[in-house]
């Protein structure tokens, strides 16, 4: 396993070139962003969906999911079938996501650096795996026994756990941070669906359930949730468009994120800063990238420093400000990595705040 000192680190430094504190100030802009461009396996479209501090991305390259690590692009392979994708990847690079067995049904997987591992099932024919956190517990849906329904699924290891619904037929679970909080959808009943987290789940149950309403429209889903407990996902609101919404934790109406001039947006991720990604609507319905900040919402497309990328999914962002997804260049639709170009003034702050860090690590290693 990789030392997590040097991304809690740069971590660290972050924070206090915020100003030490877990969201952004107000007045923060984004500058502008160096993109890499991840390419592909062999032929084919790729997708970035999930980075880690590393700035590792999984996604997928043609029909398999793929692991980027900045220098090679790593096949995973399949469970026996024809294709794969790779949703996330947690801090000790292993990889979650859905794979095609050999009888061509779809079941979640992980992967651990030279194995992929089929998850199985609830019961049902197929499954897939959307978020695993840094303890390896892994969360999706599966098809169950009883029913062609998915069902959110945590697997922890050895079990697979049902997590239910809020009443209704389906549920999935989209992502899972280090204290076991889980956060998806249920349906509540056959017509609507809402976003909703667990909690406290064991091997023999799904914990609290809590429905986390929606902007005055019917509908809502989450799909994420950082370290601080805050849930990034999408919301319906009252004039029936669905804007991208955000749930700080403790409150419990939904802080509408709005949209990049079109009457749809939805948020993909959070990190521990607050800062929020995912895809919006133009005024011209075009798909663009976009990145919430400070009580803003910003296409990404204009905070490049040419115009040969056109961004038009931004679909997870690490604590240090990379984000990974998908744009088309060139005619191809290719997976990118985002990487912030720091302003001068952050730069300095950068420079005290190592010292600072390095001080007082030294005055913590001297207690010891």
């Amino acid at each position: 396993m990789r030392n997590k000192f040097f991304p809690s680190l740069l971590f660290s430094i972050t924070l206090i070139c915020y100003g030490l504190s877990f969201s952004p100030p107000a007045s923060a802009i984004p500058i502008a962003y160096e993109i890499t461009d991840l390419g592909t396996l062999a032929s084919g479209a790729s997708y970035g969906y999930g980075i880690n501090e590393w700035g590792q991305v999984a996604g997928r390259a043609g029909n398999h999911a793929a692991l980027w690590d900045g220098a090679t692009m790593t096949d995973l392979g399949t469970l026996g079938g024809g294709t794969s994708w790779a949703y996330d990847i947690n801090e000790s690079g292993q990889v979650a996501g859905k794979a095609n067995t050999s009888d061509w049904y779809t079941h979640a997987f992980l992967w651990d650096g030279a194995t992929m591992t089929d998850l199985g099932t609830l019961g049902g024919d197929e499954s897939q795996a959307y978020s695993i956190n840094d303890l390896g517990q892994v969360v999706g849906k599966s098809e169950t026994s009883s029913s062609y329904y998915p069902h959110a699924f945590l697997w922890d290891g050895a079990t697979m756990t049902d997590l239910g619904t809020l009443g209704g037929g389906e549920s999935r679970a989209y992502d899972i941070n280090n204290s076991g909080q889980v956060v998806g959808y249920s349906d509540i009943n056959i017509y609507n669906e809402r976003a909703t987290l667990w909690e406290n789940i064991t091997p023999s149950g799904p914990g609290t359930m809590t429905d986390l309403g929606t902007l005055g429209g019917p509908n809502s889903k989450a799909y994420a949730i950082n370290e601080n407990g805050w849930i990034a996902g999408r919301a319906d609101t009252t004039p029936g468009y669905t804007h991208a919404a955000l749930w700080s934790s403790g409150v419990s109406t939904p802080t509408d994120l709005g949209t990049l001039g079109g009457n749809y947006s939805e948020a993909y991720a959070i990190n521990d800063l607050g800062q929020v990604v995912g895809a919006s609507r133009t005024a011209a319905n075009e798909w663009r990238a976009f990145i919430w900040e400070g009580g803003n919402i910003y296409n990404l497309n204009d905070l490049l420093p040419g115009d040969d990328w056109v961004l038009t999914y931004a679909r997870d962002i690490n604590n240090l400000g990379q984000i990974a997804g998908q744009g088309e260049i060139g005619g191809q639709t290719h997976a990118f990595l985002l990487t912030p170009v720091p302003e001068p003034a952050s730069l300095l702050l950068l420079g005290a705040g190592l010292i600072g860090l390095l001080g007082l690590n030294k005055a913590n290693n001297i207690r010891r």
